[in-house]
């Protein structure tokens, strides 16, 4: 599809605001095109300009989803996994790559040799003697040892192949400027062509998801998440500091964009989130 269809895109996805409400000028644009004769010709162009741009974005949403996943899958399994094992096994690092991990295992340890002392206590655990209970709880340090050690291992594949995964996306975003011009104008077309009620829900649906009363729970969740899947340490002053202060600076994003942004554009849309959200 040649750039001057791209063009066409773009000057029916940004309309400029000007001092007569949009409602009458588009209904004097419709009234026009009804009269034009040429206009079943520019109806017919508009729908396969229409068309490429929706097929064209979907295939570069599909794109910029499944090809990270795919270099991640296969950098981790292929590439990263066999050499950090082999590193793992040569040289015998640390178990614990933070406090954090050790903390877990310590407690989980604690929390077993409590329950087999009490099962063993109320003959439920048949174990004859005091180094046999010792004896199990050892066996359970072992195999708590080799999961730690492996759940270090993974997060450091983890990390290297997250990388990997994110230089690819990087890569096709860069690569392909055309395709995110194209879906660009199709996001914003697809927004703006939501009735007033739609946006206004779509509004308060995010901003009381990400910065609403109980975001915080759900970021505190994410951010634990996000640590042990590096392998980071799970400080809990850090996910404290995060909450207090990240979401803060999303609504106040959120209200900028209302305020700078979609009150010029949506005035309408404005108004009806403000009395759905009283």
């Amino acid at each position: 599809m040649k750039y001057w269809n791209l063009r066409k895109i773009n000057k029916s996805t940004f309309e400029r605001v000007g001092p007569v409400p949009r409602s009458i000028t588009k209904t004097f644009e419709k009234f026009k095109k009804e009269l034009d004769p040429n206009a079943e010709a520019e109806a017919m162009e508009e729908f396969i300009i229409s068309r490429y741009q929706t097929v064209t974005s979907i295939r570069y949403i599909m794109l910029l989803l499944i090809v990270p996943v795919i270099v991640d899958q296969i950098s981790k399994t292929l590439v990263f996994g066999p050499a950090v094992d082999y590193y793992w096994n040569e040289y015998q690092p640390d178990i614990f790559l933070n406090e954090s991990q050790e903390e877990r295992a310590f407690a989980e340890l604690q929390r077993y040799e409590e329950r087999v002392h009490f099962e063993a206590l109320i003959g439920k655990l048949q174990i004859s003697s005091y180094e046999s209970i010792e004896q199990n709880i050892k066996n359970k340090a072992v195999i708590l040892a080799k999961e730690y050690a492996m759940e270090s291992a993974d997060s450091i594949k983890n990390i290297l192949s997250d990388i990997t995964s994110l230089a690819s996306f990087i890569w096709l975003i860069v690569g392909g400027q055309r395709q995110v011009y194209i879906l660009k104008s199709f996001i914003n077309e697809l927004i703006y062509g939501l009735s007033d009620t739609a946006k206004a829900f779509l509004i308060i649906l995010f901003t009381d998801m990400f910065v609403g009363f109980h975001s915080p729970h759900g970021w505190e969740v994410i951010i634990e998440v996000l640590l042990r899947h590096f392998g980071l340490p799970e400080s809990r002053d850090f996910i404290f500091l995060f909450i207090s202060t990240f979401p803060v600076i999303l609504d106040t994003i959120f209200k900028y964009w209302i305020f700078r942004y979609l009150n010029k554009v949506s005035p309408s849309a404005v108004a009806t989130y403000r009395n759905m959200n009283e």
